[in-house]
């Protein structure tokens, strides 16, 4: 059951505890039904013998019975009995053949052939003739039959009314959540999209979903606003950065140049200006994402060779890579064309090489494959280094984390990743990753050629 939906718990409670009351309504009904139904036989029964006495006079000192007392009225049978219990008149039921004492004014219940039967005894005195007995005769089996008939159509017509409160239980129900579905949805919009303008927008209302709704959409205008000041800060202080950065790096080269600067100081500027190199990588990233965060980072794509620029950007990593001892080999279809920004293209794959080098094994390879697949191009950047633990794999792709700082070193900030995510989502494609943990990685990235 846990994993039944919220509208299937809400629907198979619903109508449990509907059935439970129909039957436990439908129980004393029948219990109330059947005593008024016995009752109501008994008085029938009293009021049939009853009015039978009227229909019953001496003549000529011999007895005169109305036509009208044979009759069969409301199934009750009326007999009439001398003083000593002879029959005389009357109709008696098929198969009735007992002759219980005679009881004034009660009602006597018995058994006979399979059946029960109701007796109702009267005595009366007829002038010149003498006492007699009328006796009234009703079948109560007969009469708990017909309950019975009536009790079984109920039986048949509980399943499909069972069914009918599940169906609209279930409607109504599901009426009811759909805010809640459109509260999931729209959260789920927002974690897909990323973004945090996403409202729920119902209408107004005053009970506590709608309340929620209302909760939960100032709670997101709060993490926009929130979200916004922090890109503007990113933004600010990227900017206000770069201008320091620049100067430092160009002291740095300047103060290099002298050929009269021992080797000491030398190797101390060295140091200075890579850390400063590294810091303006960083603030590059920075701005870029900062841009793409805000929408004002434009992508200028036109029709470019792909495998030109792949080979390009290979080539380039080609001096880094000698250094660990890595091999840089390509495997590039030739003259592939597609619309991209070309920046922003060659910064995606520096990012990636560059990763694989820095997180390669010495002797070990970085493999840069192209291809193309129908109206998609196919690229794939392969390493056999460290590799990547499994559950760090969905974390890769967020702003300044690190699997671990003692791996990657100082230099990597965490950044490049993120940002070459986002160059590929820009270009309408998707990137992913598979790596084992001391074996290598593997990035694969596919985005559309027009």
């Amino acid at each position: 059951m846990k994993r039944w939906s919220l509208k299937v718990k809400l629907t198979v409670l619903y109508t449990f505890f509907m059935t439970l009351v129909t039957c436990f309504a439908l129980g004393i009904l029948f219990s109330l039904s059947n005593q008024e139904l016995l009752s109501s036989v008994q008085s029938e029964l009293k009021h049939q013998v009853e009015e039978s006495l009227e229909e019953v006079e001496e003549d000529h000192g011999r007895l005169k019975v109305d036509s009208d007392f044979y009759d069969l009225e409301d199934s009750v049978y009326l007999s009439l009995y001398s003083e000593n219990g002879d029959f005389l008149y009357g109709r008696l039921p098929y198969g009735y053949d007992v002759l219980p004492r005679f009881q004034e004014g009660q009602i006597q219940t018995i058994r006979n052939n399979r059946e029960e039967w109701y007796i109702y005894d009267i005595s009366h005195q007829i002038e010149n003739y003498g006492k007699v007995y009328f006796r009234g005769i009703i079948s109560v089996t007969r009469a708990e039959n017909s309950m019975a008939i009536t009790l079984r159509f109920a039986a048949i017509l509980l399943p499909l009314m069972v069914v009918l409160t599940g169906i609209i239980g279930y409607r109504f129900t599901r009426r009811t959540l759909l805010p809640v579905v459109r509260i999931t949805d729209t959260v789920q919009k927002i974690r897909r999209d990323e973004d945090l303008s996403q409202r729920v927008g119902l209408e107004k209302g005053k009970d506590e979903i709608y309340r929620l709704s209302q909760t939960f959409d100032e709670m997101l205008e709060e993490l926009e606003e929130a979200f916004k000041r922090e890109q503007q800060f990113t933004s600010d202080v990227s900017h206000e950065l770069r201008t320091p950065v620049t100067v430092i790096l160009a002291q740095c080269e300047s103060i290099l140049q002298d050929p009269e600067l021992d080797s000491r100081h030398r190797e101390q500027l060295q140091v200075i200006e890579k850390k400063a190199g590294a810091m303006a990588r960083m603030i590059s990233q920075l701005l870029l994402l900062s841009r793409a965060d805000q929408g004002r980072q434009q992508v200028q794509k036109e029709r470019l060779n792909l495998s030109e620029l792949t080979q390009m950007a290979a080539e380039e990593q080609e001096i880094l890579a000698e250094e660990k001892d890595i091999r840089i080999l390509t495997d590039i279809q030739p003259e592939i064309y597609a619309r991209a920004d070309e920046s922003l293209y060659i910064r995606m794959l520096d990012n990636l090489i560059s990763n694989g080098v820095s997180y390669g094994k010495k002797g070990g390879y970085v493999k840069v494959s192209l291809r193309e697949e129908g109206n998609m191009v196919k690229g794939t950047v392969e390493d056999n280094g460290i590799g990547i633990p499994e559950k760090s794999l969905e974390k890769i792709w967020e702003r300044f984390y690190r699997v671990d700082a003692s791996r990657t070193g100082q230099e990597h900030s965490g950044l490049g990743l993120s940002m070459v995510k986002w160059i590929v989502q820009a270009h309408g494609g998707e990137i992913t990753v598979e790596s084992r943990e001391g074996k290598g990685s593997r990035f694969t990235f596919r985005f559309p050629k027009a």
